[in-house]
């Protein structure tokens, strides 16, 4: 960091990666804090020297910077911390006043802290936080990043693989033009070839997406992959909890040729009629679906206890999973970017084109947007990434066709509505904050009786508000 661009910093509190403290002859206390949360997250500079309150900055120097400087790097090489650091000290003098400046670079094995677990720091806006126990679980978990579902089970063998998944699979990958030279194998040599088992031993991605119940409980206890129907726009407005819940399945195969059926129903796909006279379907939206399931399962991380989730609202779809991605987002969008968690499940997927080659899932998603003319979002933290597509489903379209229903039963109802009752309902079209004593004047009639009549309205109206300011909203023609 040049004195320049420090200069700048002190004048832009707009930073994630950059922290003043006021060390005279010193180091802070919090420091070692700061030092965790920069190599935990993203890397960053503690300059030490300037005092911060509020918005403004004070530069107050430091009296022995050789002093402090030693005594930051001993303790960063000492053993402090769980790991080795890579620091770099930067020294600037601004008005006569000496400042130093220390660069943390993130570590790839995380969590880094001092002591033990419990202080692990990490970087959140412009200021530093004790991690989570959450948070601490996942950062030791993407350890293995890539790695854990490579790895083989002892005393497995392929006889716990649910053979009419296999052979479901191979039927699949035969429709394509991959792996031809496998076609003929037998299953043993077939699951040998495409590391489903590696001598002999299943491994856990093997495991995973073919394995029978009992023996993929057995080693990965917290597998899931959870699809829920929810007939509103948020579970709170919802009338009943779910209309669909994919019942548990044995296998990550079998769970998605049913989500997979379930997309079918969620999406337009137009039809076209060819130059030839042939028709043909536009699965575009279904096949970003699909890329955004075969991500979803890719990047699982399948031994956290957080369940990987599909949410279908009446306006949106959502894919929640357990593990972050493993850059920020804004670093993958628009990028050939590959770097997966589970790699062979992904190249499962691949085989029978259920993904996009490697590094081009991200931008299949955001495409979305130029079929829908609506935008997907895509969140990540330390622990959920989450990805939703803003949806007009055929359950939305349920939704309306329901409503549009209810108008006609409304118009159909509408004889047996009482001459007091059309009375009342006209009454609040023509005033909607008009209140109950009103109605009980103009109708001529107790408000006990207005209070019985109400009630038997409510398919017609709903009241919006307190009985002081509210008003009153029409819901179906009569």
């Amino acid at each position: 960091m040049t004195k320049e661009e420090l200069t700048a910093r002190l004048h832009d509190i707009e930073w994630d990666d950059f922290e003043v403290k006021a060390a005279k002859s010193d180091l802070p206390k919090n420091i070692w804090e700061t030092v965790s949360a920069f190599a935990n997250t993203s890397g960053g500079w503690i300059v030490l020297g300037v005092k911060q309150s509020g918005k403004t900055f004070e530069i107050q120097g430091v009296d022995n910077i050789e002093k402090l400087e030693q005594d930051f790097l001993g303790t960063i090489r000492s053993g402090k911390f769980n790991c080795t650091l890579s620091a770099t000290s930067v020294r600037h003098e601004i008005d006569g006043r000496k400042l130093l400046a220390f660069y943390i670079s993130e570590v790839e094995m995380k969590p880094v802290y001092f002591g033990n677990p419990v202080n692990t720091f990490i970087r959140m806006g412009s200021g530093d936080q004790r991690a989570t126990e959450g948070e601490i679980r996942a950062m030791f978990r993407n350890q293995s990043f890539g790695k854990k579902t490579e790895e083989t089970i002892a005393d497995t063998s392929i006889e716990m693989l649910n053979h009419d998944s296999l052979k479901s699979y191979r039927f699949a990958l035969g429709q394509t033009q991959n792996l031809i030279e496998l076609r003929d194998t037998d299953n043993d040599e077939f699951c040998e070839k495409v590391n489903i088992t590696h001598k002999g031993l299943l491994t856990y991605a093997g495991l995973l997406m073919f394995g029978k119940a009992p023996y993929v409980l057995r080693y990965v206890p917290t597998f899931c992959i959870d699809y829920i129907e929810i007939p509103g726009p948020t579970i709170q407005q919802a009338e009943v909890r779910y209309t669909y819940r994919i019942p548990e399945q044995e296998n990550i195969w079998e769970a998605i040729q049913i989500i997979l059926r379930r997309f079918r129903t969620l999406v337009d796909a137009p039809i076209y009629i060819k130059d030839d006279g042939f028709a043909t379907t536009d699965d575009s939206q279904y096949n970003v679906l699909r890329e955004a399931l075969a991500n979803m399962v890719m990047h699982c991380d399948h031994f956290d206890s957080l369940r990987s989730c599909i949410r279908v609202y009446t306006d949106h779809i959502e894919f929640m999973n357990g593990g972050a991605f493993p850059l920020p987002v804004e670093n993958i969008i628009g990028k050939i970017y590959s770097k997966l968690r589970n790699p062979t499940i992904a190249k499962l997927f691949r085989y029978v084109g259920l993904a996009e080659n490697a590094g081009y899932g991200m931008t299949k998603l955001s495409s979305w947007e130029s079929l829908t003319g609506t935008r997907p979002t895509i969140e990540s933290d330390r622990t959920i990434a989450t990805v939703s597509f803003p949806l007009k489903s055929a359950m939305q379209r349920k939704t309306d066709d329901a409503k549009n229903d209810a108008k006609n039963d409304a118009k159909n109802d509408a004889k047996n509505l009482t001459v007091r009752q059309s009375r009342i309902l006209n009454l609040i079209k023509d005033n909607p904050t008009i209140s109950l004593d009103q109605i009980a004047k103009e109708t001529g009639v107790s408000a006990p009786t207005i209070d019985r009549e109400m009630a038997k309205l409510t398919h017609y109206i709903i009241r919006v508000g307190p009985k002081k300011g509210g008003h009153w909203e029409i819901l179906r023609d009569f």
